[in-house]
Order: structure tokens, then sequence, then C-alpha cells
């Protein structure tokens, strides 16, 4: 790759990259994407939900960031058939969180009222279900189940065929992608320099979207994103006739068929399968839906998120070097809607709205300090 000069340039071409390029897509051949394709990241091992409910408990305005999210998903996935012609599957026919006691439901509900008892909060079409209001909705529930909580907005995608889509629909629209890894970063006269395994790129600004590689590559641009590595496993049962109408938190059913078990939460950085953590997945499956018993496992797969330390995103413009942004965040499939309808277009027009200031990263000072 020869020097290229460039007006954005993103660094990262997973879910989160991708998506703010997709908002971006009208830059053409001015836009680039630098994309390192780490096969065990996030966007590769997504568990594919659209999910508001139970979301923004600390931060208020995750709240209406991931609701404002997941009602303009029909618009990002209508964009991508039209622009990319590929359908992603997006079904938003609700949520449900099963609960498998009366303490759970408890617990569920208090979490929920606490949620929305924040100031400024705007209420999530969300309710608590009874257990047979539950099992109106799904009679294959199992015994154990003693309600749960449902959400109107919630729902799933193939995230596979999100971040295909995404991909096509850039390429069609010009954007460049090179497969390469960006080394280092500094600002200059007119912009910034990324040098990178394949050459140097000189563009007018830059945005950080790199998943595990933010933390670094930020930093040398005035960002300081701190992160923490998280692994999370994942089930898949073979192609079975259609019977979840909606997504349940950690069960769903693909368009194909399969039904997907998870995801785990494991504080680790490597994406190894744990045999244990795979059978206390199975074993609340079968307690949610029994009929699961009968069907064969076909694989499963294991991938690494990053995090912040309070598990909020982070979207962050450089002070001493305002062309460069800085995006991390492990919802990638909920805020894709988010990312590249409102986040991509703030970014085109120079700056962050003061909407989303409670994202900065100043908020780690303290963490920093601490260290």
């Amino acid at each position: 790759m020869t020097t290229q000069r460039i007006d954005i340039a993103i660094v990262g071409g997973g879910l989160v990259g991708s998506a703010l390029a997709w908002g971006m897509r009208a830059l053409g051949p001015r836009l680039a994407v630098l994309d390192a394709s780490d096969a065990h990241a996030a966007s590769q091992g997504n568990f594919g939900l659209v999910w508001a409910q139970g979301k923004g408990l600390g931060m208020p305005a995750y709240v209406g960031w991931t609701i404002g999210s997941a009602r303009a998903w029909p618009q990002l996935a209508h964009e991508l058939r039209t622009h990319a012609g590929v359908d992603v599957a997006l079904e938003q026919t609700g949520g449900l969180h099963p609960c498998l006691s009366q303490r759970e439901m408890e617990s569920r509900a208090d979490r929920l009222e606490r949620l929305h008892a924040q100031a400024g909060v705007e209420r999530c079409d969300v309710r608590m279900l009874t257990r047979d209001e539950a099992l109106a909705r799904l009679p294959a529930l199992g015994p154990d189940v003693a309600g749960g909580s449902f959400g109107a907005l919630d729902g799933h995608c193939n995230p596979l065929r999100l971040l295909a889509a995404l991909r096509t629909g850039l390429r069609r629209a010009g954007v460049v992608r090179t497969h390469c890894r960006v080394e280092a970063m500094a600002p200059s006269a007119d912009g910034f320099r990324l040098l990178t395994d394949r050459g140097e790129v000189a563009a007018e600004r830059v945005v950080v979207a790199a998943g595990r590689g933010t933390q670094r590559l930020a930093g040398m641009v005035g960002l300081s994103v701190p992160l923490v590595e998280n692994s999370g496993e994942v089930l898949v049962l073979e192609r079975m006739r259609r019977f979840l109408p909606f997504a349940l938190e950690t069960i769903r059913q693909t368009d194909e068929g399969a039904v997907l078990l998870g995801d785990s939460h494991e504080p680790r950085t490597d994406a190894a399968l744990d045999v244990a953590v795979l059978g206390a997945i199975a074993r609340r499956a079968l307690r949610v839906i029994p009929a699961l018993a009968s069907a064969q496992v076909v694989r499963a797969w294991a991938a690494s998120r990053v995090l912040t330390p309070d598990g909020f995103p982070v979207y962050a413009q450089s002070a001493a070097y305002p062309g460069a942004f800085a995006v991390a965040c492990h919802s990638g499939v909920t805020l894709a809607a988010a990312h590249a309808l409102e986040l991509a277009p703030a970014i085109l027009g120079g700056s962050l709205p003061a909407a989303l200031a409670p994202f900065a990263s100043g908020r780690f000072d303290h963490v920093r300090a601490a260290a």
C-alpha cells in the first residue's frame, strides 16, 4: 500500500468501525477503513441480540441511547437491504428475560424499577410477566420459569450477515477497505499520519474503533480509553422447526432454524472454550426450555470482547487534536443503528454532540489517577 491521503480514516473494521463507515459512506474513496481482521474478535462471535431492556443502570444517558438505536434498527436494516442487497434477518418481535425463581423475579423487577427511576430516563417499553403470562406467549417454557421481563423493542438479527452487509455496501459505495495493522499514529500539520504494516496513510481526521487495540492507539492522539477484556461462549444446536416467536436473552432461534445458547461473561483475555462454562449455559437453557434436551449440539465458539471499566461505551474527541475520535463499545449489534445514523454524521460534522458528553472517557480519570 503506497501513501494515501484521505478525509477520514477509521481504524477498525469490525461491527463498530463498519457501522460508523456506513454512516459516512457518501465520502466514497475519501473514507478508508483500516482493518486488522482479528479472527477472535466479538464481531465474528456476537450473539446477535438487538436488546434495550435492562440497560443503563448507573448511566441514564445510556438508556435513551440504547432505546433510540433499537427504534432506528428497522431503518438500518432497510438501508442494508436496499444498498447492500443483504437481508440481515432483523426480527423485533420483543424479547424475554426469563427468571427461574421468585427471588430472580423480585431482583429483576427491582433492577428495572431503579433503572427507570433515574433522573431524565425515558421509560422503556418493558414489563414484568407472571408465569401464566409468559406461558401464554411461549408455551415451551419449563416448570422452573417463574416469569420474566418482556421488552417490546427487543429482538435479534444475524450478526455475520450484518457485518457482511456493511462491508458489501461500503465496497459498493467506493469506500477503501484495507487489511492492515496500524502500528502508530501521530498528528501532522494537516491532520494525522498513520503508519501501517502496508504503508502510510495521511488523513484529515481519524476514528479509532479498533476493539482491543483502541486503548493503545487512542493514546497516540491524546485520548485515554481504559479497557478490560472479557470472553464469551456460545453453543449452537441443530436446526429445528420454528418454535421461538421472539428472542430470549440467552436463547434465540435464527431465521434458518438453528438455536443459539449463550452468552457468558468471563473475565479473561483468551478465546478458549471452557467445558464447565458451556455446561452451565446448557443447564440453564434446559431449565428454561426443557424440549431442547433432544437437540444435538452442532458446534460451540468463544470470542473475546473489550469493555470499559463501567461497561458503558466511550465516545471521545481529543481536546489536544480535535480531529481525532475514539469509540469503544461491546454492544456492537444493538448500537449499530445509533453508530451509523447518529454518531457517524456527528463525526462527519467535526464534533460530538452535547448529548454524548456522559460517554466521554474523562469519567475514568479517577481510575487512571489510582493506577
